[in-house]
């Protein structure tokens, strides 16, 4: 994986990066200083952007091809739109990360250093830069929630249909079991004779 500075013509918003939500959220200015701060990554297949385990305070941004969400090595989910913001959970509970991600094709993503901006822009010194961090944070994350809410209420859906048709369905009858095969004697081999006692 190689990273390269990001230089960026103020005022201008790439192509991709339009296809961001919520960016709104900041003013031009403002915007301008986020992709500033940024970096470029240039990723092959396999390499690893986010590792399990491991603390970090970037939020990333998918400008192009595929990449994976595994979870103890067990691929969980795919980033594969254009423009989808991922790890933005660091800026939350700065915690460490409860997943890896992976590129599964060649990729490229903007990484955006959350704690370097804050750095930068000190919480006394510039309130109205980190509401518009975390206002940019708190939409991701609520489009997220909705979203996982929605497949879960489709996957609850799902289950109750299958409890519904299996109860429905007929018990299998029962099997019957065969009568005793009758016994043979092999062929050519006749029956013994029966003695009868004679009274004297």
């Amino acid at each position: 994986m190689k990273e390269y500075a990001y230089i960026h013509e103020e005022g201008s918003l790439p192509a991709p990066l339009k296809a961001v939500p919520f960016l709104n959220s900041f003013t031009d200015d403002q915007l301008d200083e986020v992709l500033n701060s940024s970096s470029l990554l240039q990723c092959d297949p396999g390499d690893t952007i986010i590792q399990e385990g491991t603390i970090d305070s970037r939020i990333y941004v998918l400008l192009s091809g595929e990449l994976e969400v595994r979870v103890g090595g067990k691929k969980v989910a795919a980033i594969s739109r254009i423009g989808d913001v991922f790890g933005e959970l660091a800026l939350v509970n700065q915690d460490k990360r409860v997943a890896s991600v992976i590129a599964g094709s060649r990729a490229l993503c903007l990484a955006v250093d959350q704690k370097f901006l804050q750095d930068m822009h000190p919480r006394e010194e510039d309130p109205a830069f980190h509401a518009a961090l975390f206002e940019f944070v708190a939409r991701l994350v609520a489009k997220k929630l909705d979203t996982t809410s929605r497949r879960l209420a489709e996957v609850e859906k799902e289950l109750r249909a299958l409890k519904e048709s299996t109860a429905a369905a007929p018990a299998p009858a029962a099997a019957v079991p065969a009568p005793p095969a009758a016994r043979t004697r092999p062929a050519g081999k006749a029956r013994p004779p029966v003695r009868r006692k004679v009274m004297a």
